[in-house]
């Protein structure tokens, strides 16, 4: 596909909360990350406000297991409190996500260079990313590394279908839909021989809203061109 990437992503520990059980302070994951999760770790490898970043796929690799644990978050009025957490352990996907640029900036269009944002991006996955990798939650550190999707025995390739029930898909921001309010996206997604297709955030047809949002403001004077930041990064490599 145009403009793609695959990778595989990885950690001890994975935190995808259900909202339905953070009412009561405690924290179960869901089985399978979320598409907003995985667009995350997408933009933690690399992310311009030019670009919306769409996943496409993603394979389960290892078992689905499950680790409880007992925490002390800290409380809104202060001090620590007593909460049981949930976690996916031991996890291992792989991901293919590709981008386009977003219809909702014509602002800036000055940073639409497609072949340097691809070149950028590759180098990014190489490295390991640009920020750091978290599988849902802070405290789950995770590593992402290029990879053929497909390749190599997962899991779950002979298991025909898995419903996974009701999930969050994502959330809309005014940035990538052009309106302003802020939404959350609803979808009941099934894993097939271990991968899960996504449907595009518009495709979703259970839309909730959740509050009035502004766009945020990008320009020429807070948005580094694909052309110099590709330069830098292309000395930087040339002098190590």
């Amino acid at each position: 596909m145009r403009n793609s990437i695959e990778f595989e992503v990885y950690g001890k520990y994975a935190l995808f909360t259900d909202p339905l059980t953070k009412m009561g302070g405690e924290k179960l994951s869901y089985q399978v990350p979320t598409y907003q999760a995985l667009k995350g770790i997408v933009e933690s490898i690399y992310w311009k406000p030019t670009l919306l970043m769409i996943v496409d796929d993603l394979r389960v690799m290892n078992p689905i297991r499950m680790e409880s644990k007992g925490v002390r978050p800290i409380e809104y009025g202060g001090g620590n409190t007593l909460a049981n957490y949930t976690y996916l352990r031991d996890v291992r996907y792989q991901v293919r996500a590709h981008f386009i640029f977003n219809p909702h900036r014509p602002d800036l269009a000055f940073d639409r260079d497609e072949n340097k944002h691809h070149n950028i991006l590759k180098r990014s996955l190489k490295a390991g990313g640009r920020r750091d990798i978290f599988l849902g939650a802070r405290e789950c550190q995770a590593y992402v590394e290029p990879c053929v999707f497909g390749e190599g025995g997962g899991y779950y390739d002979h298991v025909d279908e898995v419903y996974l029930g009701t999930m969050v898909h994502g959330i809309n921001y005014p940035d990538e839909t052009g309106s302003k309010e802020m939404e959350v996206r609803l979808w009941n997604p099934v894993m097939k021989n271990g991968v899960i297709h996504f449907i595009r955030p518009d495709e979703c047809k259970l839309v909730r809203k959740i509050s009035e949002m502004d766009m945020k403001i990008f320009n020429e004077n807070n948005v580094e061109p694909a052309d110099k930041l590709l330069e830098q990064l292309e000395k930087e490599g040339g002098s190590r």
